[in-house]
């Protein structure tokens, strides 16, 4: 079940991205800019600042949060800012199903066209989002260690 998140779903949401930045992050980054205390009641306070403008939607599975997605306005452009599902729950179609509801949205409120930015790492993520039609920004493909993506929204019955 996709649902919209709550403010009961914070535990559950920060510990999830913290584990899924930890699969793309290792070895890259330094452990504290990821992992641990601090950095997991950081992530907390950001998804419940998120959580709060209503743009986040949670998947469901058996009673537990095992995907997130999170969406706003970032300089007047629709911005997919999160994207993640639990790592044990990959490949099971959680991604594709946040993803859709996320298109829904979109089209539902008149965007024609989101961005995001994926960490250049992360090509799991990438791969993913090849996938569902994201393609290189070509005014600014990169941004720091990210990769900069479109997605131009098509009528209901395409991408």
């Amino acid at each position: 079940m996709i649902r919209t998140a709550t403010a009961d779903d914070l535990d559950a949401i920060a510990a999830l991205h913290t584990a899924a930045r930890a699969t793309y992050y290792r070895g890259h980054i330094p452990e504290d800019a990821y992992a641990g205390p601090a950095e997991l009641a950081r992530t907390r306070d950001g998804w419940q600042r998120a959580v709060e403008g209503g743009h986040v939607l949670c998947a469901e599975r058996d009673g537990e949060v095992v995907g997130v997605a999170a969406h706003r306005e970032v300089g007047g452009v629709m911005t997919l800012t999160q994207l993640h599902v639990r790592p044990d729950r990959w490949s099971g179609g959680i991604g594709g199903a946040l993803h859709g509801a996320c298109v829904a949205r979109w089209r539902a409120a008149g965007v024609s066209a989101v961005r995001l930015e994926v960490y250049e790492h992360n090509v799991r993520a990438q791969e993913f989002y090849a996938r569902h039609g994201w393609r290189p920004d070509p005014a600014e493909p990169r941004v720091g260690h990210h990769l900069a993506l479109w997605l131009v929204l098509g009528p209901a019955s395409g991408r």
